[in-house]
């Protein structure tokens, strides 16, 4: 455990994407099989354990020491884990290996697990105790993207990163294959039917940016408020994936069902009633489910709007034109009303696109797609070929209500931030941003919530009302869930209002006066207009839901 703790705490706290991948391919280069191999898989995410929760981890805690003196602790660090594996008394006792690691998260039954655990801790130090912790928990958070790791394999022989990804849904960790191919053996053979290919994704857009391209070698389509995904069929094997390979099946048994074609196709999971797309929030209701009740297929129907077509006719197409792959789409036959074609949009130059852009025909949809007429399916986010022009997101201007610790860098700072706005005279909370601020902006807010705690809350402080947020947002939708009785889609601090009175942020009507617009805004009909922030810079979608 002890190289892979050193490569966990080297790689958080090494902002550079090339100095990770410098230090994660001299980890793979010199670290013995089968370590080397469940350390990649633990950092791709495919190293499937046997869940360990943080009740679990509180149970034992609670046998060795003082409730208070833990509490306290805990909420000095914020992070469990590292809280554990800082106030644990074991002693080290030699080292364990990664493998060996595994082997008691897989093997151990879940009444001996909590045992199994505490000897682990007793027999590591500090260091190696949070890395073990965190392989027990699934929760790494060094960032660091399964892409980027694969990255780093990809660095240390012959295969790219692309041959490397076309094989990679169907292997299974410790990769002992993977490692000789890239030492100069024979490629892996694919044994996954139905396999999941590698997606390829846009980068954002401005209209400054468009500017220096020519319309005329692009198409674009509108970016619809669903799920990116792939569905492939395969000698009677039925799959869809999301856009990082999940298999997403089981919640969507009705589009299965009506997957009535041979080959791969790249689209948009979506609600769909009577031709109408429903908001994200319902297509929400369908996701990390593994099966689903007859109520819910009815009342939440899904189907399948199709981008392009990656496997057809038994011929594999990524590397045709975007064009050409479009005719074969526009000509193929799915045989269902739950999956149809995206269709393009027309437009002479990208005024008139910015136009179309600004006044869409549905509330759900999200902006415009742009891609080159000629480029290929590449799997990855390569700059230039296909682009993302998202609306410019709402605001609201919201005040700081709770703060709680961070994690990994940020677990020395208040960085999760609970912010409400004015229903009658109470503060209601909305939502939760932890992005969009400076490092500086970070330490400030840090400070400010130090400064101005009125209650404690384990690693969650209240915080008195007198700080505004700009918090900016790509949708919102009605929650039961929450006490306001609304749901921020993507928020995060677009700005801090140090200058504005608390008594100037918004109120919940606000949030209420958008879901009200967007109900009445259907397909077919112009939607009201909402406060939007026109200056935005192009933000990253964590949901890249259309490319």
């Amino acid at each position: 455990m002890k190289r892979f703790a050193a490569l966990l705490e080297r790689l958080a706290f090494t902002p550079s994407r090339n100095a990770k991948l410098q230090i994660l391919r001299h980890y793979l280069e010199r670290t013995p099989d089968p370590d080397r191999g469940y350390a990649l898989a633990a950092l791709t995410g495919d190293l499937k354990l046997r869940a360990v929760t943080p009740s679990l981890l509180r149970r034992l805690v609670a046998e060795r020491f003082d409730a208070e003196l833990f509490a306290l602790s805990y909420d000095f660090v914020g992070d469990l884990a590292e809280t554990i594996a800082l106030i644990w008394d074991g002693t080290p006792q030699g080292d364990l290996s990664l493998a060996e690691a595994v082997q008691i998260l897989e093997t151990t039954g879940k009444a001996g697990l909590p045992a199994a655990i505490a000897r682990v801790l007793d027999r590591l130090g500090p260091s190696e105790r949070l890395a073990f912790l965190k392989l027990a928990t699934g929760n790494l958070r060094i960032g660091l993207s399964a892409r980027l790791a694969r990255t780093a394999l990809a660095g240390m022989g012959a295969p790219d990163i692309a041959d490397i990804e076309e094989i990679w849904h169907g292997l299974t960790p410790p990769y002992a294959e993977v490692f000789d191919w890239i030492a100069g053996g024979p490629r892996p053979a694919h044994a996954a039917r139905a396999p999941f290919r590698p997606v390829m994704l846009s980068t954002p857009v401005d209209l400054d940016d468009l500017r220096g391209l020519d319309p005329a070698d692009h198409v674009a389509e509108w970016k619809w408020d669903g799920i990116r995904v792939q569905a492939v069929s395969d000698g009677g094997v039925r799959r869809l994936y999301s856009r990082t390979g999940e298999d997403v099946s089981g919640a969507f048994p009705d589009v299965i069902a009506e997957m009535n074609f041979e080959g791969a196709v790249d689209g948009e999971l979506l609600v769909r009633r009577a031709g109408e797309v429903a908001s994200f929030n319902e297509l929400q209701q369908r996701l990390n489910r593994k099966t689903v009740s007859r109520a819910m297929l009815g009342s939440h129907p899904a189907g399948l709007r199709v981008y392009d077509l990656l496997i057809w006719g038994g011929e594999d197409l990524r590397s045709r034109p975007l064009m050409d792959r479009r005719a074969v789409l526009e000509a193929a036959d799915f045989g269902s009303d739950r999956i149809d074609v995206s269709a393009l949009l027309a437009f002479d130059g990208w005024d008139d696109l910015a136009a179309l852009r600004a006044d869409p025909p549905a509330a759900v949809i999200e902006g415009v797609m742009i891609k080159r007429r000629d480029s290929p399916y590449v799997g990855g986010r390569p700059r230039g070929p296909w682009f993302k022009w998202k609306r410019d997101p709402r605001v609201v201007d919201a005040v700081l209500m709770y703060a709680q610790r961070g994690h990994g860098k940020r677990s020395g700072f208040y960085s999760d931030f609970t912010f409400g706005l004015w229903a009658d005279d109470q503060l209601v909370p909305v939502g939760k941003a932890y992005f969009g601020f400076t490092d500086e902006e970070l330490r400030q807010l840090d400070r400010f919530v130090r400064s101005n705690t009125t209650e404690r809350f384990g690693p969650v402080r209240a915080v008195a009302p007198k700080l505004v947020l700009e918090v900016a947002f790509e949708g919102v939708n009605r929650s039961t869930r929450h006490k306001s009785g609304v749901a921020l889609r993507f928020p995060r601090i677009s700005l801090i209002r140090w200058d504005k009175p608390v008594e100037e942020a918004d109120r919940l009507v606000t949030l209420e006066a958008m879901i009200e617009g967007e109900d009445a805004a259907r397909p077919g009909t112009r939607h009201g207009r909402a406060r939007r922030r026109g200056t935005e810079a192009p933000v990253a979608d964590p949901d890249e839901g259309g490319a």
